[in-house]
């Protein structure tokens, strides 16, 4: 009879415990929190993709009879810069290291873009058929870091605002959970856009 009582107040009491635990939003910090590493290293993922095919693409340039030197090498240096920043899951938190991780992969995007551009005053260069692979290479991959930066950003909004609207900040102060960095810019709807390339016809 006792056995069955004691039993029955266990069985009581982790209901009410997994109830509140719902309830507080704990499983939630949980998934999202999952789901924030999982898009972060998605991003890295097509970055890294990104700063693989640069080598190829600034020897392919290099072929080209007179072509800017200053553009191959401020390429080179961006790429340089931007592979040495990282950003990982712990220093996620840290506000000042994704600006500086943004501001570098920024540098890069804008090195290859004027690259790019340059590219076009060299009919050769255009025609090359390798060349003009790397270039549609590139373009998807910038499609797809703006794909896998968008999820991320929507993944860290969703747990910022459950980590500050109430009751679950209260589970976010006594567990710290506290709210993530994210992406920032400007200019809000370049966020929502992979950075103009004009590829030629």
């Amino acid at each position: 009879m006792f056995q069955t009582s004691l039993r029955r107040l266990l069985g009581g009491m982790a209901l009410v415990s997994t109830l509140s635990l719902t309830g507080c939003g704990y499983n939630d910090f949980q998934r999202l929190d999952e789901q924030s590493l999982s898009g972060w290293s998605e991003v890295l993922n097509q970055y890294q993709r990104r700063a693989d095919l640069i080598p190829n693409i600034v020897a392919t340039v290099k072929g080209e009879a007179n072509f800017e030197q200053e553009t191959l090498t401020k390429v080179v240096e961006a790429r340089a810069k931007a592979t040495s920043i990282q950003v990982t899951p712990e220093t996620l938190k840290d506000p000042e290291a994704m600006k500086k991780f943004q501001a570098a992969q920024g540098e890069l995007s804008s090195a290859l873009s004027r690259l790019l551009v340059v590219s076009e005053n060299y009919p050769n260069l255009k025609a090359n058929q390798g060349f003009a692979d790397l270039r549609v290479q590139l373009e998807g991959t910038e499609n797809r870091i703006t794909v896998a930066r968008n999820r991320y950003i929507k993944t860290v909004q969703d747990y910022n605002v459950l980590a500050r609207s109430f009751p679950t900040n209260l589970t976010a102060m006594v567990m710290g959970y506290k709210p993530k960095a994210n992406f920032s810019v400007a200019n809000e709807a370049a966020i929502s856009a992979p950075p103009k390339v004009d590829f030629g016809k």
